[in-house]
């Protein structure tokens, strides 16, 4: 029973709630999480997990759910994860700490995507179940919003540092998302008046003396410009100190910054490309992508005409390449787990070689004598291999590895400087991608 992980669907956004809380440690665990899945069960819909996973995974069901907290109850914590095996991703958890640490339970909610939450009857049933957790359980505070626009609020630091986060944790209105309860000492803080008297979709106080808050009827469309006058609205009531049009402005910024963008890349480079903005998070996406579209690759600067080609030096040009093979080999060794394709030799592994390396920020996370004294021969001499086998080059060596060269055409190419090149940095991974030579010497070779 595979669950379908929101890792699984295409890079987008997702709604995420965190929600906070503290129980009673001497009651009894069933009794304390009943509200928690009577709400969750109720008004959850197409959304509800039907997988349970602790030490075991079951299928969901209240037994199941008290059995896994019962296998999972350690001395000080517990926490079992809720999903689907089905569209929509949900990726959920649930936490407990106990003695000797502060009782705390901790509801953690992924739903992916976020354009499942486009209708306002499916914001409205997420809005009451959040109203019955918040009704019975307090909190400080808590939200549910879309995780990419959260992420260019800087939460939960809000331009704090750590230790002052941890201190004071949110204690003031920082940002106003789309849905919030506000606990009573924040709502005493901003003034109770003021906090119930807020323009908003929906603004209601809870048996508790929490303030439940919701800016516009719909999370989906939470950039759009109505919603985020909603929003701008609601924050500058709420904290009268900010001026409204410089909320607005930040706000709409942030929109801009989340609005979709048309890939335009190099078509050399595209299938790269593609991916390396593939494998940006989600809230970096449309950014990465004009970036990346305004990029060009510089021309490569590891060749000669082949007229001033250095001739072989060496005493013995058959174990010369072999020595050259060998070291493509270690390539094949480090590579094929990761990038089967690498076994083939062709200017498709050159790319897949490309994005794992950029994948694995190769130049950052090696040690940098590793990557001179094994890397750069390996990826230099399985370059060279490439041109040989698939645009009929020659290997013409030397002593010295950086001058060996491989003649393709009119060109003498150099693999191992290229190789060393690429190994400077993670951006000179894209400016001197080994799949962008291949491309520029199978357009010279004629």
């Amino acid at each position: 029973m595979k669950w379908l992980s929101v890792h699984d669907l295409k890079p987008e956004d997702l709604l995420r709630l965190e929600f906070d809380t503290v129980f009673d440690q001497q009651a009894a665990l069933e009794g304390q999480l009943e509200p928690f899945l009577q709400a969750l069960e109720e008004y959850a819909g197409e959304w509800l997990p039907d997988v349970v996973e602790g030490k075991r995974r079951r299928k969901y069901s209240r037994a199941a759910v008290w059995k896994s907290l019962e296998e999972e109850r350690g001395q000080r914590t517990l926490g079992l994860g809720l999903y689907r095996t089905k569209w929509p991703a949900l990726d959920m958890s649930l936490s407990l700490w106990f003695p000797p640490l502060p009782p705390k339970l901790g509801i953690f909610i992924n739903v992916k995507p976020l354009s499942f939450f486009a209708g306002a009857e499916r914001c409205q049933h997420f809005v009451e179940m959040v109203r019955a957790w918040a009704s019975h359980y307090p909190v400080t505070y808590a939200k549910a919003h879309s995780t990419d626009d959260t992420q260019l609020t800087d939460s939960p630091n809000f331009g704090r540092d750590d230790e002052t986060r941890r201190r004071d944790g949110f204690d003031k209105v920082y940002e106003v998302f789309w849905l919030n309860v506000f606990g009573p000492k924040l709502v005493e803080t901003v003034g109770r008046e003021r906090m119930l008297s807020t323009p908003a979709h929906c603004v209601e106080e809870l048996p508790n003396g929490s303030v439940l808050l919701v800016t516009w009827p719909t999370v989906a469309d939470f950039a759009s410009k109505e919603a985020r006058l909603a929003q701008a609205r609601a924050h500058a009531h709420l904290r009268p100190d900010l001026d409204f049009d410089t909320v607005l402005r930040t706000l709409h910024e942030r929109s801009a910054m989340l609005a979709p963008v048309e890939p335009r890349f190099h078509p050399d480079l595209a299938p790269l490309l593609s991916r390396v903005v593939d494998g940006a998070a989600s809230h970096e996406r449309q950014r990465r992508i004009a970036e990346l579209n305004a990029w060009c690759p510089p021309e490569p600067e590891e060749w000669r005409p082949a007229d001033s080609a250095l001739p072989a030096d060496v005493e013995n040009v058959e174990r010369a390449l072999q020595q050259y093979s060998l070291y493509a080999e270690h390539l094949v060794a480090l590579l094929h787990s990761e990038v089967p394709s690498v076994f083939e030799a062709t200017p498709e592994s050159l790319t897949d070689a490309d994005f794992y390396f950029w994948r694995e920020e190769f130049p950052k996370s090696r040690q940098r004598e590793a990557i001179d004294e094994h890397a750069v021969p390996a990826i230099g001499a399985y370059l060279g291999e490439v041109l040989v086998r698939n645009l009929g080059g020659r290997w013409i060596p030397r002593q010295k590895l950086e001058e060996a060269q491989v003649l393709v055409g009119n060109r003498v190419w150099l693999p191992f400087v290229r190789a060393r090149n690429y190994m400077r940095s993670l951006q000179a991974l894209l400016d001197c991608s080994l799949t962008w030579l291949y491309r520029v010497a199978e357009r010279h070779r004629g």
